[in-house]
């Protein structure tokens, strides 16, 4: 008996010591797999301790700021903590000193009130300057709104050149894949975009955010900025990026489930480059400004509705229409196939306490081609078509 249970002990370590070592296999695979992950220019770096480095005036006041608060409060620690511990070796009782019988002394009283007070004076004046200027959007060469939906940015170009350029910023639909297949790859993962913010180099950029939903962030570290984004509020920032380059943030305010999937890319360019892209744009804009009076055919509905799926729905809906997890499959759903009136009024305001968000900042004609296309797609093929006049209808 004593041999079988030696044998079997003898086996369990043996099994366990395959798991220790299956397990390590997999961490170093892991970090392998990892290791080709290289600093990502604008964004984080691998293994990152400092700050981003800065690209604008006020993410260099910063980050000066920083390491002047980390070496005052170093020196304060060592300072204290130096003699205290110093007091504890050199005056304890097994050397032979005995406790002191005094009571308070009025200048040890006034000296650690005055010196730590003088201290915070002196680290909030120079915080003052930093915040102030963070905080003077006035003189802006261009002045940009930011708005947040759930999961993705609006940017809608005010003032300045380009003024009157609008689109929706989200992440890019192959790294959404990579994310749900658990297959990460790219040093960008997570952060690229189908339409990064463009704006010039050497310019003052006024960002206004606010939110459609819930709270959102808006916060680009390279460039120092960092704003909530607040439903019914209006808040403001600024940068004026001194380099060329891609520039990235994420929303940092816990916005739900797809908190995550909300990257920022800010693309910073030259005078001329911008100048092209503001004409391309605006020649864009002109080409596809639609008339809620145009009468469409089915065909036309459905494959312009195809785009507006892919851009906007396939975040939350699958592209085959089909439920994921609480949210409803649209394929076969009775909302989808008979009134287009309650579909529509669910694609305005929203359903579910915000779960279906509201999509009133898509076109009429938008709104109109996305619930065409559900209702004539997979398994729903109702032949109904909504024109963009029945959207207007439903707005008032």
């Amino acid at each position: 008996m004593t041999m079988t249970l030696t044998h079997a002990l003898l086996q369990r370590c043996a099994q366990g010591w395959l798991t220790v070592g299956a397990a390590l296999g997999a961490a170093l695979a892991g970090a392998a797999a990892h290791a080709s992950v290289n600093d990502l220019p604008g964004g984080p770096a691998v293994r990152q301790l400092d700050l981003h480095p800065p690209m604008s005036a006020i993410a260099q006041q910063q980050q000066t700021l920083h390491y002047i608060m980390l070496v005052i409060c170093l020196v304060i620690f060592v300072g204290v903590f130096g003699v205290m511990f110093y007091s504890i070796l050199k005056h304890r009782k097994s050397v032979g000193h005995k406790a002191a019988n005094f009571h308070e002394s009025v200048t040890v009283e006034i000296a650690w009130t005055v010196v730590p007070l003088l201290i915070v004076i002196g680290m909030g004046a120079m915080a003052t300057r930093t915040v102030v200027a963070m905080k003077d959007t006035s003189n802006a060469d261009l002045t940009i709104k930011a708005t947040g939906y759930q999961w993705k940015w609006g940017y809608d170009y005010l003032k300045g050149e380009g003024e009157g350029i609008a689109f929706l910023s989200t992440l890019d639909a192959a790294h959404r894949q990579m994310s749900s297949s658990g297959k990460p790859e790219g040093d960008n993962y997570l952060l690229k975009v189908d339409n990064p913010l463009v704006v010039p180099v050497d310019r003052k950029v006024r960002i206004v955010t606010t939110a459609n939903d819930v709270i959102h962030a808006w916060m680009v570290p390279s460039l120092g900025v960092k704003q909530d984004a607040i439903p019914g509020f209006v808040r403001d920032t600024w940068f004026r990026a001194n380099k060329t380059g891609d520039f990235y943030g994420q929303c940092a305010e816990l916005c739900g489930k797809e908190h995550a999937y909300m990257p920022i890319h800010v693309k910073v360019v030259s005078h001329a480059d911008y100048a092209a892209w503001v004409t391309l744009k605006l020649k864009e804009k002109a080409a596809l400004a639609d008339d809620p009076t145009k009468e469409w055919k089915l065909e036309e509905l459905i494959a312009r509705g195809e785009k507006v799926y892919a851009a906007n729905c396939v975040a939350c809906h699958r592209p085959d229409g089909k439920g994921v997890g609480t949210i409803k499959s649209l394929d076969g759903s009775a909302i989808v196939l008979n009134d287009p009136a309650q579909q529509v009024k669910i694609l305005l305001n929203g359903a579910a306490n915000g779960a279906m968000p509201a999509w009133k900042q898509l076109s009429d004609t938008e709104i109109a081609a996305v619930t065409t296309f559900t209702k004539n797609s997979w398994s729903n093929k109702t032949g109904k078509l909504v024109q963009p006049a029945e959207i207007v209808a439903a707005r008032k």
